[in-house]
C-alpha cells in the first residue's frame, strides 16, 4: 500500500549512490530544429537510451534495494503494461530478488518477452491495467511478496528524482524543464531534486489530454480518479494521480499542460526524422508541447524523452498518424472521362509533380456520374503542407475538378 511519508532531497541524494553503477547517466543532445523554433537552446534528456529503455529502472532499483533481507526473501510483485514490468524485472534480478510481474493479456509481445528475458516470471491477466492491478495486489496479499508501485512511493519518487540532478549536473544553465507525467513520480521526484538546489527553474509537466488526471486533480487540491483514460500514448495512461508524487507536484510544479493526439504523433514522428530517436508516444510529450506552442517556454530547455519502449505496431500506426497530423498525406476526389488512358494520363500528372500513389479507388457505378464519366478517390503520400497545394494546383491547371 502507498505510504504517505514525504521524500525529501537527502532521499534523492541517497538513491543517486545506491544507482550508481547500476543505471546510465543518460546523454543530454541538443535539437537544432527545437532551438530555432523556441529561439532558445534545446536539450533531449534521452532517458530512452536507459538500461530496459526507461527511466523505470531508477525507482524500481532504488525501492528494492531499501527492502530488509527479510522482504527480499518473500520476493517482489508488480502489475505493468510495459517500463515498469522491466524496470522491476531488471532490478529484481541485479539484487538476487524473485520477481513476479502481472501484465495484462493484451500487453504487447516484446514487452512481454524483455520481462521475462530480464528475470521475471510473466502472468498474463485480465484486459484492463485495473484487473492486472487488482490480480497483483491479490497476490501480494497471499504469498507475502512485496508490491512495488510504479510511482506512489517515496523511494520510487527519490530513484526518479536523481534523473533531475542528472539534468542539473549536465546543464546548470537550464531554465525550464518539460516532464511527461502520468501517475506522477518521475515529474515529483525530477521537481524536487531540481527545486531543492534552483528554485528558479520552470518545472512543466505535460499529460495527454485522453487521460489527463493531473489539471483536474490539481484544480480540486487532491488526487480524482478519470472516468476513462485513452491515449495512445500508454506510458502515462494512468486515470488517478499518485498520493505521494501529487503532494509534491501540488507544491513544486509550475504548470501542467495537455497536449493531443495529434501532437503526440508528430513530436514522434519529429525525434526519429529529426534527432534520429525511437522514443515512445509518452516519451515525445514533452516534445509534443515544445512544437504546439514553441513561445511558452523560456530557454535553455530540457525536454526529458522518459521512455523508448515502443512496440513496432504502435510505432507504424503513430507514424502513419503523425505524418498525416505534419500534412503528409493528402486524399482527393475527382472526376475524369471514363475512357481507356485516362488514369494513366491522371497519374502521370502526379508523376509529373512528385506525389506517391499510395492507393487508388476507381468509381464508374455511382448513379451520380454521368455515362461518360467516372470518379477516383486518390491516397498520395507528399513532402508536407506546400506540397500538397502544388498537387492540387497542378491537377487543376491539368483540367481535373478536385471535389475534395
Amino acid at each position: 500500500m502507498p505510504t504517505h511519508r514525504r521524500p525529501t532531497l537527502e532521499d534523492v541524494l541517497a538513491a543517486q549512490k545506491t544507482l550508481s553503477g547500476v543505471t546510465r547517466v543518460t546523454a543530454l543532445e541538443g535539437s537544432r530544429y527545437l532551438s530555432q523554433l523556441i529561439g532558445s537552446p534545446v536539450l533531449l534528456k534521452c532517458e530512452n537510451l536507459q538500461r530496459t529503455g526507461s527511466f523505470k529502472l531508477r525507482g524500481a532499483y532504488n525501492r528494492i534495494a531499501a527492502l530488509t533481507s527479510e522482504d527480499r526473501a518473500r520476493g517482489v510483485v508488480a502489475a505493468s503494461a510495459g517500463n515498469h514490468a522491466q524496470g522491476v524485472a531488471l532490478a529484481a534480478s541485479l539484487l538476487g530478488v524473485t520477481s513476479t510481474v502481472f501484465m495484462p493479456v493484451g500487453a504487447p509481445l516484446p514487452k512481454v518477452a524483455a520481462t521475462r528475458e530480464y528475470g521475471a516470471g510473466v502472468r498474463l491477466v485480465g484486459q484492463l491495467v485495473d484487473e492486472t492491478l487488482a490480480a497483483a495486489t491479490a497476490y501480494a496479499r497471499e504469498t507475502g511478496a512485496v508490491f512495488i508501485h510504479p510511482f506512489d512511493h517515496p523511494d520510487v519518487v527519490a530513484g526518479q528524482g536523481t534523473l533531475g540532478l542528472e539534468v542539473l549536473e549536465q546543464c546548470p544553465e537550464a531554465r525550464t524543464v518539460v516532464v511527461s507525467v502520468g501517475g506522477g513520480g518521475l515529474l515529483a521526484g525530477v521537481a524536487l531534486a531540481i527545486k531543492a538546489r534552483r528554485p528558479e527553474v520552470r518545472i512543466v509537466g505535460v499529460q495527454a489530454e485522453g487521460a489527463a488526471a493531473y489539471p483536474r486533480s490539481l484544480a480540486a487540491g487532491r488526487p480524482l480518479s478519470l472516468p476513462g483514460a485513452a491515449t495512445m500514448a500508454d506510458g502515462i495512461r494512468v486515470g488517478r494521480p499518485g498520493d505521494v508524487p501529487f503532494e509534491l507536484v501540488a507544491e513544486l510544479v509550475d504548470e501542467v499542460r495537455t497536449v493531443s493526439e495529434s501532437a503526440l504523433s508528430g513530436a514522434l514522428l519529429h525525434c526519429l526524422e529529426r534527432a534520429k530517436l525511437v522514443v515512445e508516444p509518452a516519451g515525445a510529450a514533452p516534445v509534443a508541447a515544445l512544437l504546439a506552442e514553441p513561445s511558452a517556454f523560456d530557454g535553455p530547455v530540457v525536454a526529458v524523452l522518459s521512455g523508448g519502449n515502443v512496440d513496432p505496431v504502435v510505432l507504424e500506426r503513430t507514424l502513419r498518424h503523425g505524418m498525416a497530423a505534419a500534412g503528409r498525406y493528402l486524399s482527393l476526389r475527382l472526376r475524369l472521362p471514363d475512357h481507356p488512358g485516362a488514369l494513366a494520363a491522371l497519374l502521370g500528372v502526379l508523376s509529373v509533380v512528385d506525389a506517391n500513389v499510395l492507393a487508388v479507388n476507381h468509381v464508374r457505378t455511382d448513379p451520380r456520374l454521368g455515362v461518360s464519366e467516372a470518379e477516383v478517390e486518390l491516397w498520395l503520400e507528399t513532402k508536407g503542407p506546400r506540397h500538397c497545394d502544388e498537387v492540387v494546383v497542378a491537377l487543376r491547371e491539368a483540367g481535373y475538378g478536385v471535389l475534395s
